[in-house]
């Protein structure tokens, strides 16, 4: 049976559509559509419940040496009210899951994972932690929103002072009083546009919910589901488990290596990497140029000769046009090249472009 984020009763209460979703019952979208809230967040602002993502939480003399062993990335380097991307890899080097890690202090940090995965990261990270480390599942405990968009500082500055809100992007403060409510508020997002994403107690989601929808409604601040969370992403061209990753996709496959730090002693995966040498298929990105919107797992074709699959489409509210990311053959990976996507038996032709499709502050026309 599926659980209730604490703002399921906001959900209904404004209308939204519920569908079962990593567990939870979520919003799909609300009576505005999907792409109305998609393009809310692009020009104006959009409000998420994202309480379905877990977090987990290391602490102890050896947390960072388990993050460091257990995770690709490096956290060695990271400060205090600092937040780094990483991958947890398996031993074939194929991805567990992607997460972020926020630092607290030397000996305490939080780690937030995917709803779909939590209880496979957690047993995976308990079956693997070694040394002083306390390793504590939170999800159930903690709420979390998400206010994305252009208008988003702009709203939350009518709530705190400036000096309430992190400077920087992936950073974030703790004990923040916003309505009276402690919350944890970080400059992080999923959707390719500023924003914030903000942490609090379950009792206290809902009156969070409302402040900000009611503080925020003359800038445009409407709530926005899955369906807009998905196609944000996308236009992004932002990576989601179990389509642009999983366990048999290395995260130098699919342009993570950003957060694959190959330089260090050692981590799990590393060996495999190692062995398996420079890769030998790539994520790309594909416009579509014929008539058709691509999916998952769809077959692309170069001069009639199968070079990989596609991993998520749609059509780009922003951008209008569809789009679609595909993992090909490295040989095939140029930008430029003319390829043909099989979709149900009939084959849309379509470019291979560089990624992301959509960037912020950049001319998207």
């Amino acid at each position: 049976m599926e659980k209730k984020t604490p703002l399921y009763d906001c959900h209904v209460a404004y209308g939204g559509t519920i569908v079962p979703f990593a567990g939870y019952l979520l919003p799909v979208h609300y009576p505005a559509g999907i792409i109305t809230e998609h393009m809310a967040v692009r020009t104006t602002a959009g409000l998420f419940d994202v309480s379905h993502m877990g977090e987990v939480v290391f602490s102890g003399k050896d947390a960072l040496k388990n993050l460091n062993y257990i995770f690709t990335n490096d956290f060695t380097s990271l400060a205090d009210g600092r937040v780094r991307y990483s991958v947890m890899c398996n031993e074939e080097g194929g991805c567990v899951d992607d997460l972020i890690v926020y630092r607290l202090n030397e000996d305490i940090y939080w780690v937030v994972v995917n709803a779909a995965n939590r209880q496979k990261d957690v047993a995976w990270i308990k079956a693997h932690a070694f040394g002083d480390v306390t390793v504590e599942d939170i999800s159930d405990d903690v709420a979390q929103l998400a206010i994305q968009g252009p208008r988003a500082k702009e709203i939350m500055l009518k709530l705190v002072p400036e000096s309430s809100l992190p400077a920087k992007y992936y950073g974030f403060l703790k004990d923040v009083m916003i309505g009276g409510m402690k919350c944890l508020v970080s400059q992080t997002g999923y959707t390719g546009e500023e924003g914030y994403e903000i942490y609090l107690s379950n009792a206290e989601a809902s009156k969070m919910w409302n402040l900000l929808l009611e503080t925020g409604k003359d800038d445009g601040l409407i709530p926005c589901g899955l369906g807009a969370r998905d196609t944000l992403r996308l236009e992004a061209a932002m990576p989601l488990y179990g389509h642009e990753m999983d366990d048999r996709i290395s995260p130098l496959e699919t342009g993570l290596d950003f957060g694959v730090k190959m330089e260090k002693e050692d981590f799990i995966g590393k060996k495999a990497l190692t062995e398996k040498g420079r890769p030998e298929r790539k994520r790309v990105g594909l416009r579509i140029t014929g008539r058709g919107i691509a999916r998952e797992h769809q077959d692309v074709y170069a001069a009639g000769r199968l070079i990989g699959q596609t991993t998520s489409g749609t059509h780009a509210p922003f951008l209008k046009y569809p789009v679609a990311m595909a993992l090909v053959e490295i040989r095939s990976a140029e930008t430029g090249l003319q390829v043909e996507i099989d979709v149900r038996g009939r084959r849309i032709a379509a470019e291979v472009v560089e990624l992301p499709f959509y960037t912020r502050h950049a001319n998207n026309q």
